[in-house]
Order: C-alpha cells, then sequence, then structure tokens
C-alpha cells in the first residue's frame, strides 16, 4: 500500500463518516472566543489542509461580526446561533464570496433550519463524493478523479453564484 493510498484512503473513510454536529449537540450555554474556536475547530477539522491552517481564526469572526455577516457576541459570548454561522462561513467561504453567504444568510429561514438543511447537505454530497473515489487507483487515475471533481465544483460554484446573483438582484429590486 502506497502512502498516498494510505493517506487517500483513510481522509475518505474518515470524510464518509462524517457529520457536522447536530443542532442539539451544540453548546446551549454561550461559549468565548477561544472555547468558540476548540469547538469549530474540532467540528471542522476534516476540511483543513493541516494543522496550521484553521478555517476559522479570531481574526476572522471578528471580520465577520463586523461585516454583519454573523452577528454581534452577546457579551463577547456566541450562541448556537453564532456558532452555526460560524461553521457554515467556514465551509461555504471555500467556494462562496462573504457577500453570497450573507445572501444565503438573509433568506426567512431562522438559524436552526438553515443550519440544519446546511448540515444534511454537507454530509450528503461528502458521503457520495467520497464513495466515488477509488484510493487504490494509480497516480494517474487519483489526479484524474481530482481534476473531474475540481471541474464539477467550479461548475456547481458557477451556479450557486449565479443563484445568489439573481436573489441579491431581486432583494435590491425591492427595496
Amino acid at each position: 500500500m502506497s502512502k498516498v493510498e494510505f493517506d487517500c484512503g483513510k481522509w475518505l473513510q474518515e470524510a464518509e463518516e462524517f457529520a457536522l454536529p447536530n443542532w442539539s449537540a451544540l453548546p446551549s450555554i454561550p461559549l468565548y472566543m477561544d472555547q468558540v474556536m476548540m469547538f469549530t475547530g474540532e467540528a471542522l477539522s476534516l476540511f483543513e489542509r493541516d494543522e496550521k491552517q484553521s478555517l476559522l481564526t479570531n481574526s476572522m469572526i471578528n471580520n465577520y461580526v463586523k461585516s454583519g455577516v454573523v452577528d454581534h457576541p452577546v457579551h463577547k459570548k456566541y450562541s448556537k446561533e453564532h456558532l452555526s454561522k460560524l461553521m457554515m462561513v467556514g465551509l461555504l467561504k471555500q467556494v462562496l464570496s462573504i457577500q453570497d453567504i450573507a445572501v444565503l444568510f438573509s433568506g426567512d429561514e431562522d438559524a436552526e433550519q438553515l443550519y440544519k438543511d446546511f448540515a444534511a447537505a454537507q454530509s450528503g454530497a461528502l458521503h457520495e463524493t467520497a464513495a466515488g473515489v477509488h484510493p487504490e487507483s494509480d497516480a494517474a487515475a487519483l489526479r484524474a478523479a481530482a481534476l473531474k471533481l475540481a471541474a464539477e465544483a467550479t461548475a456547481r460554484q458557477a451556479v450557486a453564484q449565479r443563484i445568489l446573483m439573481a436573489l441579491s438582484d431581486e432583494k435590491k429590486a425591492k427595496k
């Protein structure tokens, strides 16, 4: 077994078992920033390229709050609603702009339903994608799989961006 096969196989197994925390598993007691960093870091660790590159940092979180994508914490404490949005931002910012994420968050759905919908979609997409990759394949086949997945991601990103642009334009027209 090659290192590539082992590394890919190990990660794919983790991906097939991954799920974002259920809404009920999010802490019911508001957390301070350092606790938020620990919680989100653990919850999103599968998606980090390495241990040195966190998907969320203190500065990023502060910027999301300043830009209005995430509500201001209450007495420097972050609620379930904050945590759910921060985890969604951490994952979505890989494919959408912060402005597009803000459009997603501007709908009528409450934070709990939005998070549940996202968690289900994320898990389904991840499990389906991971199941379609065969880590025992040779390097050329793995590169071809990576290329195909990247092309699919680009296409899906473009469609998502167009939908969000149309929603944003519609919202502006109503004002």
